[in-house]
């Protein structure tokens, strides 16, 4: 009866699901980045004045700041994934791109996930009626917090030089047109050094275009090349 058994086992197929897999990263990658550009391009709140100036601002971006709870989760949700669909299709034609921009990523971007939101505490200090004043040290002790500088710096890493890394790497790959890993290094590289929300949003959205080349890349990949069984 145990040999019967054992016989039973060692001929049952296993589900392959590479395909869902390969499939969902595809899916997944262009999303993040198209999401906080969306925030960038329509959300007209300062994002490093006076938390006064952003208290003042948050009436007349109340339904945009509705949508961005929502966005913003797309956002953090989907990028590691995002990134992950990258490396599997550049890592071949450039491995060490792939891992130092992988590698800034996967550390960064998590560490961001838990840093101060002072749009959210604009909004909860109007929202809730608090006081602006408690409201303002509370955000600058908060942000004053070493733990915090460390975070927020390794995911301005992780966004800058990390796609700016994924990217070029992507350009390598002959599977899609160099094009799309360069609309990728750019749309990371920029991120913090143009003033304009609309600017930033439209750069970002250039990013998630990069990052549908790796869609691209995927979906014509054969589930062997993706993950050897």
């Amino acid at each position: 009866m145990t040999q019967t058994k054992a016989a039973d086992v060692g001929t049952k197929q296993v589900r392959d699901v590479r395909g869902y897999f390969r499939k969902a990263l595809a899916f997944t990658a262009p999303l993040p980045l198209l999401a906080m550009g969306i925030n960038y391009l329509f959300l007209d709140l300062p994002e490093n004045g006076d938390f006064n100036d952003m208290v003042d601002a948050v009436s007349a971006n109340q339904t945009m700041l509705n949508i961005a709870h929502w966005t913003t989760l797309v956002f953090f949700a989907g990028l590691i994934p995002a990134v992950l669909a990258v490396a599997l299709v550049s890592y071949r034609a450039a491995p060490r791109l792939t891992a130092v921009g992988a590698t800034m990523c996967m550390i960064g971007i998590p560490l961001g996930i838990g840093g101060p939101n002072d749009h959210v505490l604009a909004e909860l200090t109007v929202e809730k009626q608090l006081d602006v004043g408690t409201i303002k040290q509370l955000d600058e002790a908060w942000w004053a917090m070493p733990s915090v500088g460390v975070a927020s710096l390794a995911f301005i890493l992780a966004i800058v030089i990390g796609l700016l890394l994924l990217g070029l790497a992507l350009a390598r790959c002959d599977v899609v047109p160099k094009w799309f890993g360069y609309a990728l290094a750019v749309g990371g590289f920029t991120h913090p050094f143009i003033p304009y929300h609309e600017l930033v949003g439209i750069g970002l959205i250039v990013g998630a275009v990069g990052f549908a080349g790796a869609s691209i890349a995927l979906l014509r990949t054969s589930d062997d090349e993706f993950l050897p069984a």
